[in-house]
């Protein structure tokens, strides 16, 4: 199977299981969301907390 194959395989499979369990899908999705904004948040408090020495 090429790269084609499989990313069309991935497709069929994504919308077959939006449309088989919507109400999980949505929820992966929010958990989702809300991991990317969690590791945004912890990033900021990173960068804030670093101490470049400019003073």
């Amino acid at each position: 199977m090429n790269k084609k194959n499989l990313q069309r395989v991935g497709i069929v499979f994504l919308i077959f299981y939006l449309l088989s369990s919507p109400g999980e899908a949505a929820d992966m999705v929010n958990n989702a969301f809300s991991q990317l904004g969690t590791a945004g948040n912890q990033l900021a408090a990173f960068v804030n907390g670093v101490d470049l020495g400019g003073g």
